[in-house]
């Protein structure tokens, strides 16, 4: 395995989160187990490759754990790894500045924000 050489800190963290989905899926996880299915309906524009493609990537990165359950029919649920909870404090820094944005440009941001995120956000115990 040829080793790389980063520039800047932030490139290897954009290696392992970067791209569309990959911090919307870990923002989901943060908030506990889900099954696929559970991430593709709260990710309703995925594709179901692009989540099974960014899964496995984050899966070979060591950031979420897959869990298979020996039963049927089959059960696979995700997970932050002990490792993946390391970027919780930067996911809710992440998600708090994208919402002061949408109010910022926007207004009001619950006519913005799909109706599944706000309710996720209210199960959070503080």
């Amino acid at each position: 395995m040829k080793k790389k050489k980063y520039n800047i800190g932030v490139e290897a963290t954009l290696e392992v989160i970067g791209g569309k989905w990959k911090c919307v899926i870990l923002c989901h996880l943060t908030h506990g187990k889900k099954r696929t299915s559970e991430l593709k309906r709260l990710m309703p524009n995925i594709t179901q490759k692009m989540l099974t493609q960014q899964l496995r990537e984050l899966e070979e990165d060591g950031v979420i754990n897959r869990i298979v359950y020996n039963q049927i029919p089959p059960k696979v649920e995700y997970e932050l790894s002990e490792y993946g909870e390391s970027l919780e404090s930067i996911l809710d820094l992440l998600c708090a500045w994208g919402e002061k944005h949408i109010t910022n440009v926007y207004g009001d941001k619950s006519q913005y924000l799909e109706e599944s995120i706000l309710n996720e956000k209210d199960q959070i115990p503080q």
